[in-house]
């Protein structure tokens, strides 16, 4: 039987079936979840931040989304770009899926590496200055851009270094900004 949802129905003997009405189980007593984060050791609830792991986790993983998302939209004005005239709808399509997948894997990777290798340098700062601060970051931001052009020799590891702490500095600051003014 289908549901008549017009207004102009006078049948008020009609309800929607809800297959719980009839239990009376409140569920904050059948479940007794925790409202609190749960950590093994009480050093871990005392720390105010994400461990070494997390923290890998999660910078590799959103700078590997975001360079495979970017390199896919290229991938796809590339491949919209390189349709011709007589092709058909498939070879269309094909040509636009092959550019995004193409793109968006090598984006991604590499941004990916970026965002390993910043983990990495951020995570070991922050062992190593035993403090967590803006510093830690920017220093992370400046070894990184280094570290990821090395290979093409010092004037280029100094440049990116440069670049990756100013994006970094700049990235911590848009932070606290946001935190300041931004009511959430």
């Amino acid at each position: 039987m289908a549901f008549n949802s017009s207004k102009d129905d006078t049948d008020q003997t009609r309800r929607l079936y809800n297959p719980y009405q009839d239990l009376q189980v409140p569920i904050q007593t059948l479940y007794k979840l925790p409202t609190s984060p749960e950590f093994l050791f009480q050093e871990e609830a005392v720390a105010q931040r994400r461990s070494w792991g997390e923290n890998l986790t999660y910078y590799t993983g959103i700078t590997y989304l975001g360079g495979a998302t970017v390199g896919a939209a290229k991938g796809f004005v590339d491949g919209v770009r390189a349709v011709e005239h007589g092709d058909t709808m498939k070879l269309k399509v094909n040509r636009i899926l092959n550019g995004s997948g193409h793109a968006g894997r090598k984006f991604g990777n590499r941004a990916g590496v970026i965002g390993l290798m910043f983990a990495g340098l951020e995570s070991g700062m922050v062992a190593l200055r035993d403090t967590d601060d803006v510093v830690n970051s920017v220093v992370a931001g400046l070894g990184t851009g280094a570290l990821y052009k090395a290979a093409s020799g010092p004037r280029s590891a100094a440049v990116a270094g440069a670049i990756g702490g100013m994006v970094v500095g700049l990235a911590v600051t848009g932070k606290q900004v946001l935190k300041r003014y931004v009511p959430i």
